[in-house]
């Protein structure tokens, strides 16, 4: 994974762009070898004024409390809302909680039914910014991105974003 590959394009034609600290933290937490367990978190960043692109600027990662197995992760929700929280105030309201990350064994990740159900149940319960939620899947060899859009009631995935290339004269 790259840093040029970290970009996503959303539905709504704005771009989601994963920062260098929470792209460090999405590799630090990759699992490359069989006893590596799953990891997870919240994103923290940001929404850009006038148009719809999302920058991810922070990640947390695994904290006590969380559960983690080779094929599971399930966040306890307490200690990552005080980060949340302790951001918020330090910005003064603009880290906002962009979604939920996580780490599967596979080279290219794809939602669990698990993850899907559970994607659903923070857009229906979850309180943030917005209308929809980012969710990112982090793989041994890349990672993929899904935006799940509360009031359409659909999660739907986020293709790379490639920049146009220059046309002829």
């Amino acid at each position: 994974m790259t840093l040029d590959t970290l970009v996503f394009q959303r539905p709504c034609g704005g771009r989601v762009k994963v920062g260098p600290e929470a792209h460090s933290q999405f590799l630090r937490f990759r699992q490359m070898a069989p006893h590596q367990e799953e990891a997870g978190g919240v994103m923290l960043g940001r929404h850009l004024l006038d148009c719809n692109d999302t920058v991810i600027d922070e990640v947390t990662s695994p904290l006590p409390g969380d559960r983690r197995g080779r094929f599971s992760f399930h966040r306890a929700s307490q200690r990552h809302q005080a980060v949340m929280d302790a951001r918020w105030t330090a910005s003064g309201g603009t880290c906002l909680y962009l979604g939920e990350w996580h780490t599967h064994p596979e080279p290219w990740p794809s939602p669990s039914g698990v993850d899907i159900n559970d994607w659903r149940r923070r857009l229906n319960e979850d309180s943030f910014e917005g209308d929809s939620l980012l969710f990112l899947i982090i793989g041994m060899d890349g990672m993929n991105a899904w935006e799940g859009l509360r009031h359409a009631r659909r999660i739907v995935p986020l293709p790379r974003w490639q920049p146009l290339a220059p046309t002829a004269p």
